[in-house]
């Protein structure tokens, strides 16, 4: 299969096929490093702060070290967008590592963390998904316990995530629903979950055990300019049949209704009025703060 796209590996730019980390990186070894996963609109990486923020805060509950500033990160992705050539707009993900070292767990092992960033084109999600809804389903697989491996961090171990969606895939789901070990829902295997109830949007609170994403926040937000309440609260499996509207968020999914849940129809079968509602004003705002201002008259180029 022929790679798309760029990738920088510690200041080096090469196509997709042809770059490589060293089998002694201990994000290999042991999946010792953090990640964030951005999308461009108009070619501008979309809430990059935000995704900087947690980048940093992934890190530090790891104890790496981040070897470069917001604005050294910002440019070396916009070197590799460059090198990846054309396209309308770029997934990008940034993996921090511990770096290469002997087969031992001890940081002093690593002295330099490996930097790796990935551009391809973005695959856009189906226009049936927002036409139609997904179909999700709850699987057997826990969320991992805040106690082992925090789910708070963006770590770039997924095993856990692969585990529930490849148990979701086997009975047809688009996407793994997960619960804690409390049995309280959490959030999906790639993306968070929300449920619409009496014209209430809400969504399993942090402490449930999950990754606090991106779009998730911004939905927070979303809500807030629209008039409509979204609310962290504690739900159960039992939550799910009561549901008039569903839809899961993710920085390459946007915010995309769900529709069925374990061959069980949600509300009327297709997306819902709010949750269409926040995906227009999600695709205006994201569209307003990527947009270049034009200079005013009499701007001195």
């Amino acid at each position: 299969m022929a790679l798309r796209g760029a990738v920088y590996v510690n200041g080096v730019i090469k196509p997709a096929g042809e770059a490589v980390v060293p089998v002694y990186d201990h994000g290999f070894l042991y999946g010792e490093g953090v990640y964030e996963t951005l999308r461009t609109y108009n070619r501008v990486p979309f809430l990059y702060d935000r995704h900087q923020r947690r980048l940093r805060a992934s890190a530090n509950r790891i104890h790496l070290n981040v070897p470069f500033t917001d604005a050294q990160l910002g440019a070396s992705i916009d070197e590799t967008v460059n090198a990846a050539g054309v396209m309308k707009e770029a997934y990008i993900r940034v993996l921090l590592t511990r770096g290469v070292g002997e087969l031992n767990y001890d940081p002093r092992s690593t002295p330099d963390p490996t930097v790796v960033i990935i551009v391809k084109p973005l695959d856009e999600p189906p226009a049936r998904v927002f036409e139609n809804g997904i179909n999700i389903c709850l699987v057997d697989v826990l969320r991992n316990h805040p106690g082992s491996v925090n789910p708070v961090i963006k770590a770039n171990n997924l095993l856990n995530n692969a585990l529930a969606m490849r148990a979701a895939q086997r009975v047809g789901g688009e996407e793994a629903l997960m619960c804690n070990y409390r049995g309280e829902i959490t959030e999906c295997a790639m993306s968070n979950f929300f449920l619409v109830r009496g014209g209430v949007v809400l969504t399993p609170p942090s402490d449930a055990g999950m990754l606090e994403g991106v779009t998730r926040a911004f939905v927070f937000e979303l809500g807030q300019e629209l008039g409509i309440d979204v609310r962290e609260t504690t739900l159960l499996p039992n939550d799910l049949q009561s549901a008039d509207e569903m839809f899961i968020t993710s920085t390459t999914r946007g915010i995309s209704p769900v529709v069925n849940v374990d061959g069980h129809m949600v509300g009327s079968g297709m997306p819902g009025p709010i949750t269409r509602h926040l995906i227009e004003r999600y695709e205006s705002r994201a569209q307003e703060l990527t947009t270049p201002t034009p200079p005013s008259v009499g701007t001195r180029r």
